[in-house]
Formats: structure tokens, C-alpha cells, sequence
């Protein structure tokens, strides 16, 4: 018998779910930081001239926030085969325990999609700068990469959350966006 799971999302999932779900709660998972160090080539760059994504970069001493949904057990398979498609371009999906904002509430297990280093879209590690410049310059069938990142860092915000890593990369983009329009 299946059961409701929980997905956790750090990306593009916290604004855009675009799936049904019992109920959302922002999450934090303990061990990971987010990097802009996954390419993408099916969403926001093509290939040959990828766009940067975020994943998950274990640390034992960091912390992300995101926002968890609750499936519902009947639409669990119909679902993960959608969010398996979604996240095709080089993810591996992770069992993590998410942590929500209610005080003495006790972790629970979720599921989160994470690019390791051994997919072929992973980029690996780059200067805020020249990610942003790489941001800047791709578009892919999702949109231009520039709205992913700041799209990412309002919803981190709306949440509370410090990211420094994508705040700098958006404030990059930001100003790299205002000398090339």
C-alpha cells in the first residue's frame, strides 16, 4: 500500500510546483548547501550552450531551505514519473530528512532531486561572476536563465532564508543584465 510522500524542493520546485499537492511547508535539510553548479540544456540553456541550475553540495555544517509538499499516496506514482521527466537533466533523486519551522515538530523523510558530479550536465564550482555571466547569456525552452535565478532568490526571501551564494550570483546578474539590455 502506498503511502503520502514528501518532496523537497530547492530550486526551481519552491515557486513552481506544477503538480498537485496535499499541503506545502517551508523545509530546511541539514548536510547540504545550494550551487549553481548543475548545467541545463533541457530547461534554461540548450546544448552546447547550457544554462546554470542549481543542485546540492554536501556539507556537513550547512543548511537549506526550501519548501516541501506532501503527495498524496494516489498520486504518488503519477507524479514522481513527472517531477523523473522534469528533473531528467543529470538529477538522482535522494532520501533526506526535512526539518519544518513548528518548534518540536520531528523531522521526517523526503525525497529531493540532487545533480552529483558524475552527471554529464554537472558544471562543478565557478566564480559568482562568471556564473552570472553564464546566467546571463543562456536561454532555454523554459525561459531565460536570469528569471530562474531571480525568481529563486524572491522566493528564498519571501521564506526568510539566507542564501549568500545565490543572493550574490542574482546581484551579479542583476548588473550584468542592466549592461547588456
Amino acid at each position: 500500500m502506498e503511502k503520502d510522500i514528501w518532496v523537497f524542493g530547492y530550486g526551481s520546485l519552491v515557486w513552481r510546483p506544477d503538480f498537485d499537492f496535499v499541503e506545502k511547508q517551508p523545509a530546511t535539510i541539514s548536510g547540504w548547501v545550494r550551487r549553481f553548479w548543475q548545467g541545463s540544456t533541457d530547461h534554461r540553456g540548450v546544448p552546447g550552450a547550457p544554462g546554470r541550475v542549481v543542485t546540492l553540495e554536501a556539507d556537513q555544517d550547512g543548511t537549506c531551505w526550501g519548501m516541501a509538499y506532501r503527495i498524496a499516496a494516489a498520486n504518488v506514482k503519477p507524479i514522481m514519473m513527472a517531477l523523473d521527466y522534469r528533473e531528467k537533466g543529470g538529477y538522482s533523486l535522494e532520501t533526506v530528512q526535512l526539518s519544518f519551522d513548528e518548534g518540536d515538530s520531528a523531522p521526517v523523510d523526503g525525497l529531493v532531486y540532487v545533480g552529483t558530479p558524475d552527471n554529464p550536465n554537472y558544471l562543478g564550482p565557478e566564480t559568482a561572476e562568471r556564473i552570472a555571466a553564464q546566467v546571463v547569456a543562456s536561454t532555454g525552452p523554459s525561459g531565460p536563465n536570469d528569471e530562474y535565478v531571480l525568481r529563486l532568490e524572491e522566493a528564498l526571501r519571501a521564506l526568510g532564508a539566507d542564501d549568500p551564494h545565490v543572493f550574490e550570483i542574482a546581484r551579479f546578474v542583476r548588473e550584468m543584465s542592466k549592461t547588456t539590455k
